[in-house]
C-alpha cells in the first residue's frame, strides 16, 4: 500500500492551499498526499493516526513569540492559526515517531517546536551574510552551495559533501534544538539542514527540493516515502 503523507498548508484569507510541486514529488516517489488544514487543530491526534508521514511545507514567517522574542522590525507576515497548529502537530508527530520532512519554514517549525530558535531576519541580525538567501532567479534554479556534514543522514542520502540548492528565506535557524544536529550549512555559515539525533527520518532543509529539477529532489522525497512506507 502507498503511504499517506499529510502536508501542512499555506493560508490566504479564506483559502487553504499547497503548491502542486509538493504533491507531485510525493506522488512521483510513491506516496499519497493529503492536505492538513489548520482549522482542524482539535483533531491533531486523529489526523496523525491516519497518515504515515508528515511533510511540513514552506510559507511565511514564524511568530517569534514561540521562542520568547518580540517581533523584529523586519519580521514578515505571520499566520497565527497556522503557527499554533503546526507547533502542536510537530510535537505530537515527534511523540508518535512519525517520519517528518520539513522544507524551508517547515525546518524552522521543526526546530522551534523542539526548543530551538530563529533569526527573525538574517540580514539585520547576523553579521557576514555574503549569499543571496532570497534569490532573484527562477524557483527551479539552484543558486548557491551547501556543505553537508560527514556522517549525517543527509550526506548518506545525497551521496555528496556539497550541492547546489535554491533559496527563498530571510529567517533561519539560530540555536538548534538539542533534539537535532546540524547536517548542512551555506558557505556563509547559515544553517541549511538539521536532522534528528534519535529518529530514523526527521529532517529539515532550508531550501526547496520540491521545486528543483535535478536528482537531489528525487533522492530526498524517495527516502522520505521509503521511511513512511515502513510504517505500514
Amino acid at each position: 500500500m502507498k503511504p499517506v503523507i499529510g502536508m501542512t498548508a499555506s493560508e490566504d484569507g479564506q483559502q487553504t492551499y499547497v503548491k502542486d510541486t509538493y504533491s507531485k514529488r510525493i506522488i512521483e516517489a510513491g506516496g499519497l498526499p493529503v492536505i492538513l488544514p489548520s482549522f482542524l487543530k482539535d483533531d491533531i491526534k486523529l489526523l496523525l493516526k491516519r497518515i504515515d508521514g508528515l511533510l511540513l511545507t514552506g510559507g511565511g514567517d514564524l511568530d517569534p513569540l514561540y521562542f520568547d522574542e518580540d517581533p523584529h522590525q523586519n519580521l514578515g507576515n505571520v499566520t497565527p492559526r497556522r503557527d499554533a497548529f503546526e507547533i502542536s502537530l510537530v510535537k505530537h508527530a515527534l511523540n508518535m515517531k512519525l517520519p517528518i520532512f520539513g522544507i524551508c519554514r517547515g525546518m524552522q517549525i521543526l526546530n522551534v517546536a523542539s526548543g530551538g530558535n530563529l533569526y527573525q531576519d538574517i540580514y539585520k541580525q547576523r553579521k557576514q551574510i555574503s549569499i543571496q538567501h532570497s534569490q532573484k532567479a527562477p524557483t527551479e534554479h539552484a543558486s548557491h552551495l551547501v556543505h553537508i556534514e560527514e556522517g549525517s543522514l543527509l550526506r548518506k542520502i545525497m551521496g555528496t559533501e556539497k550541492m547546489l540548492v535554491n533559496s527563498f528565506h530571510h529567517q533561519a535557524v539560530k540555536v538548534v534544538s538539542e533534539q537535532f544536529i546540524i547536517s548542512a550549512r551555506a558557505t556563509d555559515g547559515i544553517i541549511e539542514a538539521i536532522e534528528s539525533v534519535a529518529e530514523p527520518f526527521v529532517i529539515g532543509v532550508q531550501w526547496h527540493p520540491e521545486a528543483l529539477v535535478d536528482q537531489s529532489a528525487v533522492k530526498l522525497f524517495e527516502q522520505f516515502i521509503r521511511e513512511s512506507s515502513g510504517r505500514k
